[in-house]
């Protein structure tokens, strides 16, 4: 996305790609681009900010998933810039382009986060799968690269809901798409 102007540049693409089709893809990942650095900037901040009981536990199972994002977050702008396109991950900019609300819970326990970031990963994992729909009737080779991740997203929301589930298979945050109702779910 130029800042300048706010729209994508595209003065060329990638072989054997029409430059519409190139577009929509670049405009599909750049959403992308921007759930993932603020997913791992948000799972960071969890890790900062987790206590209780399990705090170690939880606090070092975030961090490799902060890098995992990361790598991630990179594998999307270069194939944004691949395609023609430029990657825009500012600080400002990530805030200004992103359409959800920051991550709403500061320090709190094991509980309370993991129950949060249920939610997180509900939406960032959803939001893929669109994305990922579009894509493949767009670009196979961006459909694949966010199949690849969301394999692992999907991975990362399970080591989250294994530590909420009960025995009996109850998981407490099922249905909620608050993070501030998740958290007090998984604590009660």
């Amino acid at each position: 996305m130029n800042t300048t102007t706010g729209k994508h540049v595209t003065n060329f693409t990638v072989p054997g790609m029409q430059q519409s089709p190139a577009e929509e893809t670049i405009a599909i990942l750049d959403k992308r681009l921007v759930a993932l650095i603020d997913l791992q900037l948000t799972l960071k901040h969890v890790h900062w900010n987790v206590v209780g009981p399990n705090f170690i536990a939880v606090h070092e199972m975030l961090d490799p998933q902060v890098d995992a994002v990361r790598e991630m977050s990179d594998e999307v702008a270069e194939r944004i810039a691949a395609l023609g396109g430029v990657p825009v991950g500012t600080a400002g900019s990530i805030a200004q382009r992103r359409d959800w609300k920051d991550y709403s819970l500061g320090k709190a326990s094991v509980e309370e986060h993991l129950g949060a970031l249920d939610v997180v990963y509900s939406g960032i994992n959803a939001d893929h799968r669109s994305a990922i729909g579009r894509l493949a009737e767009l670009d196979p080779v961006s459909e694949d690269m966010l199949i690849g991740e969301l394999a692992r997203l999907e991975q990362f929301q399970w080591f989250v809901r294994a530590h909420l589930e009960s025995a009996s298979g109850e998981l407490p945050t099922a249905g909620l798409r608050s993070e501030k109702q998740a958290a007090r779910a998984a604590s009660a």
